[in-house]
């Protein structure tokens, strides 16, 4: 019914950039919260970021001026932009969508950051 599917990953060095996206399948795109998760190997999944359907954000202390959150709703995407990445950021990252039936989530993106 709702599938989420996430693109982009892959490996970058530290200071380089990635750009991860999630294209939405279902109804309603523009009106649902989306955002973008993490889970490193031995930690719990945690937030990176969100955006509202107003274009609200808000940004993990760790990412904030580094990563940028975006939606296209014509295209039932949504983007993270990531500069200046570091080893610290290396996870695999998952698409969010909030809905009154419950959190969707896609399979995620491996993101590997390494010199």
């Amino acid at each position: 019914q709702v599938q989420l599917v996430e693109s982009g990953g892959g490996l970058a060095q530290p200071g380089g950039s990635l750009r991860l996206s999630c294209a939405a399948s279902g109804s309603f795109f523009s009106i649902y919260t989306m955002g973008w998760y993490r889970q490193a190997p031995g930690k719990q999944r945690e937030l990176v970021a969100t955006i509202t359907s107003g274009g609200s954000t808000i940004y993990a202390d760790s990412v904030k001026g580094r990563f940028t959150i975006s939606r296209d709703n014509a295209k039932n995407t949504v983007y993270l932009q990531m500069n200046n990445l570091q080893p610290e950021d290396t996870a695999v990252y998952f698409c969010n969508q909030d809905r009154l039936t419950g959190h969707y989530w896609g399979k995620g993106t491996l993101v590997t950051v390494s010199s």
